[in-house]
């Protein structure tokens, strides 16, 4: 049975969960049918849920068929249980049983509990309730008022879901919801902080209130001290229009004219000033600055825009930030404070309050140096006894092996030397100058490391040396280890250099072909690997040859037999590049109805392929088969470490684990984890932890320090080439783009203004869910109404004459067609494949196929094959989907997308069905936008912002559902131009 977790948060503020199951009944009572009563369930809440005419909709992570029917929102009662709080640990123990909201409340509690843990709170009275009540509140500025901007922008649906009154068509309001919320949790957290202290507030009954029963008496005597609070609260919530800031500099008259060419510490002394500047910056343009001296000068002329008296503007901040900085005191004893002059150790005072500064409001400039720390960490320096090329050829050698190491501290990956560790110990103040720059040191850091020099070197096993930079330090390490050098193989494998420095195996025996330079260093660095027992990750770009790479290997070292897991798409194409690379492989599939019992084929084989699917299926067979190497192409089918695909191959036993994908990373990086965790179990830590320490830090705050260390541990064991550059291949033919800009016929402008007249119609005072549905119906529309009328409408109504795209379309076949050139016709719709086969085969005298989803193995085979064979030009039409990955199609030159994805990434992987190894042409790509629409609309924000589109539209359609009503009339919007009949 599978269990998925939700929450919600009820009208009061309280955070309750509910689950639900993949066993329940249907119907269309009003409680839920799904809906399972979690243990502790104190209460039944009725929630509005996406539903269709049968009953509510099925959660994703269910894995159930979808209704039919437009969904929309019907109430349904479920039992729930109220919680004080949720944390991360509760969203990973669900893992992808985990719905949205879940992780939404755990990332409110966190808020909210920093909030608290920073004295980001103030009292507060209620006086509008039945009786009046004390509490705690939080306050919102800076950097937290984005932060709370930012969850109010991505609260799901769901979270917000309960029906306050009977007849409500629509949940809660998200503001007044997440409000409720946060107000509940730090009033709870502040009193709970209290408590654990054993504080007890004394004094008026409000204030005594703060930490024992909240509810007082007598509302009207309370009346003057709950507008005081407000007050209170207001003024420090308040956002001016103008702010102060502080900009913290080095005095440069104090600089040394050339840096310390021994690079040891220059002692900290009386001589170091540090300059500390007030400025005045208005909140809505922050590039204009105006220094305080400007300001005592009546030079403030560009801020009169914001402020008439910047004068006392200047003067309360400054007076409200020594509150929080005692340092400032001294300034604000003259009469006009324009600078204070700091010594070290007041420098780093200021800069240890930078962050209290910020998150009250205030800005902060400050050195790049400290912005960007160079973290301290152990410097591991290694040598392995033997040399790559006997480890290469000795297939006894193992993560047993020997090496030597000595230990030593880095800053920044670079080691320092004894001087500078000593000079170190002695500093007393965390700022100095190290090498001509100044740098943070952690005194407890370089303590901890320090202590830790002291056990010496010594020899260890390859696989301790590795385990040594894993993401999760082991326990016996007080640092992370930052830096690694030494000689020999070892030290290129953690250094991730391996793959360029490795003595390069010849051509196995066997191997039909020649193999390029990069992918004989492939084939190497698998090898030695292979000899060690280290899983590896070979993801080079799609069309580098992969396959070949592997079947070299296995040529190379065989040993028992491979288990060879792929998608059913690509299982023909293993066969016969097996034949065609390594015919002396013995090579066996695993598939089908009338498939025999996995052990039943292992005599005499070398290799057993099978597909996902039947893994999964006959999981408990071929986990009791003890493989010499198990291999998974596209590996990113385990990329959900919690589905019941990735725990199958998990279970199958093998002295080596290889992964084939050019995507390792699709969307989360907990993607990466289950690739890498599959090939090398434990050696990265937990699921938990990796999301603590790299998922998390690096997904939502762009942590550059945590993505380092993440590219440093993973560097042993993934190689990635990429078909850009010159150094991995350089004679792979070019990749042309061409977008052609179409017209619409006077009956496609027609259809195309009727979808956005009954979509604009439909928009007002809907719910989101429905809105969401309504312009992803819409954007399906539109799209098949640029394609043709007739997939629009569905009549079966002939194609000539018809469509602007269609007519293009025909123009470009007939001249590839007539230079004797094969073409491959994408498109995401599969029903407007199966109509263009039929009417480009009558129009051209040329074989037509067509590939989709409901082609069976069999004959999507036959048709590759036949298509790669076939001397004469050819069309064929695929499904993206069904098309776009895992198939070598290099007879065809040409490329056509005829309608989009709208995902740069997907059309890429489409492409690269021609533009691969074994394509000896130019490869011409075709995109097909039909003018004055949506399609050229969205075709150029993907072309403007670059990379910047793929992050935004790099999941589709889904992102469009966000723009306001205005936002989306301008972008649907069908432009004069587009008629060209």
């Amino acid at each position: 049975m599978t269990v998925v977790a939700h929450g919600f948060i009820a009208r009061d503020g309280t955070l309750c969960l509910w689950t639900e199951t993949d066993t329940g009944e249907r119907g269309s009572a009003r409680a839920h049918p799904f809906a399972v009563a979690p243990a502790g369930a104190d209460r039944t809440a009725t929630l509005l849920l996406p539903s269709t005419s049968t009953g509510p909709l099925p959660s994703p992570q269910l894995g159930l068929p979808a209704r039919r029917g437009q969904p929309r929102l019907r109430p349904w009662q479920v039992p729930a249980v109220a919680v004080p709080f949720v944390t991360d640990d509760l969203a990973d123990e669900f893992g992808a049983r985990a719905a949205p909201s879940l992780s939404y409340l755990a990332e409110v509690c966190t808020f909210a509990a920093d909030l608290v843990a920073r004295g980001r709170v103030l009292p507060g009275v209620l006086t509008d309730g039945p009786r009046p009540r004390a509490l705690w509140r939080p306050v919102l500025t800076g950097t937290d008022a984005a932060r709370h901007a930012d969850l109010l922008r991505r609260m799901p649906p769901a979270c917000r879901a309960e029906r306050a009154r009977p007849g409500d068509v629509d949940g809660l309001p998200a503001a007044d919801t997440l409000h409720a919320a946060l107000h509940r949790l730090v009033d709870g957290l502040v009193r709970t902080r209290l408590a654990e202290a054993g504080v007890d507030l004394s004094g008026p009954a409000w204030l005594t209130a703060l930490s024992a029963d909240p509810e007082l008496e007598d509302a009207g005597q309370l009346d003057a001290v709950a507008d005081a609070l407000d007050k209170w609260h207001g003024e420090a919530s308040s956002g001016a229009v103008v702010r102060v800031c502080f900009r913290l500099s080095f005095l440069p008259e104090l600089e040394p004219e050339e840096p310390d060419a021994t690079g040891a510490p220059e002692a900290s002394g009386a001589e170091d000033a540090w300059l500390l500047e007030f400025l005045l910056q208005p909140l809505d343009e922050p590039s204009l600055l105006v220094t305080a001296a400007d300001v005592w000068r009546d030079r403030s002329a560009p801020l009169r825009r914001w402020t008439h008296h910047p004068h006392e503007r200047l003067i309360a901040g400054l007076g409200r930030a020594a509150r929080l900085f005692e340092d400032l005191d001294p300034a604000l004893r003259v009469a006009r404070p324009v600078e204070l002059v700091l010594d070290t150790a007041g420098a780093y005072r200021f800069l240890s309050h930078a962050a209290l500064l910020e998150q009250a409001g205030y800005g902060v400039l400050l050195p790049a140096w400290w912005r960007e720390p160079q973290s301290l960490g152990l410097a591991l320096e290694v040598r392995a006894r033997d040399e790559v090329a006997p480890v290469l050829r000795d297939e006894a050698a193992d993560l047993r092996s020997m090496v030597g190491y000595n230990w030593g501290l880095a800053l920044g990956g670079r080691t320092l030397t004894e001087d500078e560790l000593a000079e170190l110990a002695r500093v007393k103040v965390p700022l100095v100058r190290l090498r001509g720059r100044w740098v943070y040191l952690d005194a407890e850091r370089l303590r901890a490391g320090l202590e830790f020099l002291r056990r010496g070197g010594g020899t260890m096993t390859a696989g301790d040396a590795l385990r040594m930079i894993r993401l999760l330090p082991p326990e016996e390490l007080p640092l992370p280890v930052t830096a690694v050098d030494g000689k020999g193989w070892l030290a290129d494998l953690l250094a991730g250099r391996l793959g360029e420095r490795l003595e390069l195996l010849d051509a196995p025996a066997g191997l039909v072909g020649t193999l390029r330079p990069y992918q004989l260093r492939g084939f190497s660095w698998l090898a030695f690997l292979d000899g060690l027992g280290v899983g590896a990750c070979l993801a080079d770009d799609m069309g580098l040859g992969k396959t070949v790479q592997l079947l070299a290997l296995l040529l190379h070292r065989g040993g028992g037999p491979t288990l060879l897991i792929c998608p059913l798409s690509v299982l023909g194409n293993w066969v016969r590049e097996a034949e065609r690379f390594a015919p002396g492989l013995r090579v066996k599939v695993l598939h089908g109805a009338d498939r025999p019992d996995p052990v039943h084929l292992l005599d005499g084989t070398d290799v057993l392929l099978t597909t996902y699917a039947t893994a999964t299926r006959d999981a408990d067979a071929l986990a009791a088969v003890p493989w010499d190497r198990v291999v998974l192409d596209e590996a990113q089918h385990v990329k959900n470490s919690a589905s019941g695909t990735a725990k199958a191959v998990r279970r199958f036993d093998a002295r080596h684990r290889i992964a084939l994908t050019g995507t390792p990373v699709e969307n989360r990086l907990a993607e990466l984890w289950s690739i890498l965790d599959f090939l090398n179990p434990g050696l990265l830590g937990s699921a938990h932890s990796f999301r603590a320490r790299f998922a998390v830090p690096i997904e939502r705050y762009a942590d550059e320090d945590a993505a380092a260390r993440l590219r440093r541990a993973t560097r042993p064991f993934m190689l990635r080439r990429v078909k850009a550059d010159p150094s991995v291949i350089d004679d792979l033919p070019d990749k042309r783009h061409t977008r052609h800009l179409c017209g619409l016929t006077t009956e496609q402008a027609t259809l195309y203004q009727a979808v956005l007249t009954e979509m604009t119609g439909r928009l007002t005072d809907e719910t989101e869910i429905r809105r969401k549905g309504i312009v992803l119906s819409a954007m399906t529309k539109l799209k098949q109404v640029c394609n043709h009328p007739a997939q629009l409408l569905g009549d079966g109504s002939p194609l000539p004459g018809r469509s602007g795209k269609l007519e293009r379309l025909e123009e470009i076949l007939d001249a590839v067609l007539a230079d004797g050139e094969s073409v491959l016709c994408f498109t995401q719709f599969a029903r407007f494949g199966a109509m263009l086969v039929p009417h480009l085969a009558a129009r051209f005298d040329v074989p037509v196929r067509y590939l989709y989803g409901g082609t069976t193995r069999r004959a999507r085979d036959q048709m590759v094959a036949e298509f790669q064979a076939d001397k004469r030009p050819g069309i064929f039409v695929l499904s993206l989907k069904a098309g776009g990955t895992g198939l070598n199609l290099t007879a065809a030159n040409h490329v056509v997308h005829v309608d989009r994805w709208w995902n740069p990434a997907t059309e890429t992987q489409a492409t690269d069905r021609a533009f691969r190894i074994g394509q000896n042409r130019d490869v011409q790509v075709h995109t097909l936008v039909c003018l004055g629409t949506l399609e050229e609309r969205i075709d150029r924000l993907i072309t403007d912002k670059g990379v910047l589109a793929e992050r935004v539209v790099g999941n589709g359609e889904g992102w469009l559902s966000g723009l306001s009503t205005d936002e989306l009339r301008d972008l649907l919007a069908l432009s004069p131009e587009a008629v060209v009949d």
